[in-house]
């Protein structure tokens, strides 16, 4: 007897349907605006600046959406469009950045950046942006055929929020990281007390090991600041060094503290 297909139907409502397709259309209709943060060596000296993504929609443009929601909402292409501005930008003030050796860096999950080797024109555009660094958000997973290590054809890598999700030592054996960002959780929580300051500052010497140095994220005091300065730590940024600023007023950055 021939066995007969199955096919399972969609137990949707009209009503959910619809619900889902206005949900849809929400988040394409979101715009995207940028700007950006500086980083700075312990030594004072600007280092870095990081873009970041302000996502507002059109029926509430004063209220902020939070960029690591919109990203997960919206797919890999309206992922990829938003990379591509970045990109764009960052070309536009080229200028800059070869001028004063600065780097940019550039957040982007693991999917979009595997769907770039599909893509010549940002690849060719990415080529002429040799200062510019992709910032990887490792708790977003990637797809199960890929690796962290076939990602290194796009350059030097940073690895963001270690410390959170899926950002620990596990990810350090997977490749080499330029440069690795510290979670201000982390951070804080470890400097409460004096085993955690010397924890600390283990820790980071144990780091420094895989990447060429450690950025602490979230520095909002002088005191933090100094405390990072002491520390086996290459560079911070935080709100006490600089908040998010207009990517108009990039050519009065502050280049030494």
């Amino acid at each position: 007897m021939k066995s007969e297909q199955v096919i399972p139907r969609l137990n949707m409502t009209p009503e959910a349907s619809i619900e889902s397709l206005q949900e849809h259309r929400y988040w394409l209709q979101c715009e995207r605006a940028y700007t950006y943060q500086p980083i700075y060596r312990t030594s004072g000296q600007l280092m870095a600046i990081e873009i970041l993504t302000i996502v507002t929609h059109p029926s509430n443009p004063s209220q902020r959406i939070a960029p690591d929601r919109y990203f997960a909402e919206v797919a890999v292409r309206q992922r990829i469009d938003a990379l591509e501005e970045q990109l764009n930008m960052l070309f536009a003030r080229r200028a800059f950045f070869e001028q004063h050796g600065i780097l940019a860096s550039v957040n982007v999950d693991g999917p979009t950046l595997m769907a770039l080797r599909q893509n010549a024109t940002l690849q060719a555009l990415i080529a002429t942006l040799p200062w510019m660094r992709f910032e990887l958000v490792e708790h977003i997973r990637l797809p199960q055929d890929s690796s962290f290590a076939s990602m290194c054809e796009f350059g030097p890598l940073w690895l963001d929020d270690f410390g959170t999700g899926m950002a620990n030592f596990s990810a350090l054996s997977e490749v080499r990281y330029d440069y690795i960002k510290v979670a201000r959780d982390l951070f804080i929580m470890l400097r409460q007390t004096s085993e955690g300051r010397n924890l600390f500052t283990l820790l980071l010497q144990l780091m420094n090991r895989y990447c060429q140095g450690v950025i602490v994220e979230g520095v909002e005091t002088l005191e933090e600041w100094r405390d990072v300065q002491n520390s086996p730590a290459a560079a911070a940024q935080g709100y006490f060094l600089s908040r998010p600023v207009p990517m108009d007023t990039l050519d009065n950055v502050i280049i030494s503290l």
